[in-house]
């Protein structure tokens, strides 16, 4: 439920390629309609099955340098030769608002975005296995086996950078792993800290204790 009078929250959700972050914030999603779902912007084309303004806004370079002049991004880098980027204002407009976001972004992103939010709540989503996370990336099939190295030396650099997250969990059954993220969101909403706001709101309408 959405209260005008506390800012939302911020949840950022980080994972290596194949740890199945994806499918836990769809879970997440699925299960509060009022969780809204940052999309960032990406130069590199859409993959099957993706759609524009839902996966990623998708832009072009020329379109993404003009908004890094502008000083539009939060954050945004380069990889594997495309650019990637979050909006401001699709992350300030809404919390203002009151309303909770869950951003999906790379272990740099997630940095860049808690030196300006600290108050956000990081989570970092954990492959099983190491076998586990090479078996997922051989799957995608459609990769040189170059590329998939490639993907695993980067994803086992993220992996060392989940020690400064707030939370991590194994995602060893999906199921599970929503349920986690689940008590996570609900956990940290009612913060005391968090909760603050409305309840001052709530002293000035009784007119105190």
């Amino acid at each position: 439920m959405i209260h005008a009078d506390t800012p939302g929250l911020l949840i950022v959700i980080s994972a290596p390629s194949g740890a199945g972050k994806t499918t836990i914030c769809k879970g997440l999603l699925d299960k509060f309609p009022d969780l809204r779902f940052s999309v960032s912007c990406t130069t590199r084309p859409p993959r099957k099955g993706e759609r524009d303004a839902k996966d990623y806004h998708f832009i072009s370079e020329n379109d993404f340098k003009d908004r890094i002049a502008k000083s539009e991004f939060v954050e945004w880098e380069e990889i594997y030769g495309h650019f990637y980027g979050t909006l401001k204002k699709d992350i300030e407009d809404p919390i203002l608002r009151g309303c909770d976001i869950i951003l999906d972004i790379d272990t740099s992103g997630a940095g860049n975005i808690k030196s300006i939010y600290p108050d956000g709540v990081f989570v970092f989503i954990m492959p099983p296995s190491e076998e586990i996370l090479k078996e997922r990336l051989r799957k995608r099939g459609s990769e040189t086996d170059d590329i998939i190295k490639m993907r695993f030396d980067r994803a086992m650099e993220e992996i060392r950078e989940n020690k400064w997250y707030d939370y991590v969990i194994f995602n060893d059954r999906v199921n599970s792993s929503v349920n986690i993220m689940r008590s996570v969101y609900m956990a940290e909403k009612n913060r005391t800290a968090r909760a603050q706001p409305r309840i001052n709101n709530f002293y000035r309408i009784t007119g105190g204790i």
